[in-house]
């Protein structure tokens, strides 16, 4: 089973998340793998910070280009990332580095970057490889003003592409959100797909402790149901 993560904007959780679903499912008995298929934003080693996070978070070890196939040095929008590095992201590879992880774990957690529409190349973005992984999508909803706006629009694009949602993450971003409760209800009210967890805001985000804010049974139990 795989399950997509993507978010409302960049820096909204979505590693935290990933991490979080990594060890909840490890802690269930299951071998686990993240997978990073495009980074923005490298080391001099040539690694992602996000993606180093998530091979952590796993059960398996695993080689970092098998986690992350793709990682261009600029922390810029993926697609400019790869044509200033004058690398074109090829589907098919990121399919594939998926299937191989596919057939060693049990819960492959395949992080995006940035946004659901964010592009990959001239042809094709995150959405498309989403649709292309055929695995339900979870969406996480960073906590801020504009964020009904933002979740909205992200649920629409994910429905418009005929794809299932798993459910929603609220992590609270800004502490002191105005009406915070009643955003979340709001959001509730309007997505069809279930609320899995409500991330509170943490000075020192840790993966291992957000496990406990995420409802891993209803996930799974939506996931059987469809």
């Amino acid at each position: 089973m795989g399950y997509f993560i993507t978010g409302t904007d960049t820096g909204v959780g979505k590693t935290l998340v990933s991490c979080a679903l990594l060890h909840g499912f490890a802690a269930l008995g299951r071998q686990v793998a993240g997978f990073k298929p495009v980074a923005a934003g490298c080391d001099e080693h040539q690694h992602n910070e996000d993606a180093l996070a998530l091979r952590a978070a796993g059960t398996l070890q695993l080689r970092y280009g098998q986690v992350n196939p793709y990682c261009f040095p600029h922390a810029i929008a993926p697609h400019l990332a790869a044509r200033h590095a004058g690398v074109r992201v090829e589907m098919q590879r990121i399919l594939t580095c998926y299937e191989e992880l596919a057939g060693q774990a049990d819960e492959v957690i395949v992080e995006g970057a940035g946004g659901f529409l964010v592009p990959l190349s001239e042809e094709h973005s995150f959405a498309d490889m989403a649709g292309e992984l055929d695995i339900p999508v979870i969406l996480v909803v960073g906590m801020r003003l504009g964020c009904i706006n933002h979740a909205l629009l992200t649920m629409a694009a994910i429905e418009a592409h005929q794809l299932e949602c798993a459910g929603w993450i609220a992590n609270v971003l800004d502490e002191t959100m105005p009406a915070l409760q009643e955003n979340i209800e709001t959001l509730r009210e309007r997505i069809a797909a279930p609320l899995l967890g409500i991330v509170p805001h943490l000075a020192s985000p840790d993966a291992k402790l957000v496990t406990q804010y995420l409802d891993l049974e209803l996930l799974e139990r939506e996931s059987r149901n469809e």
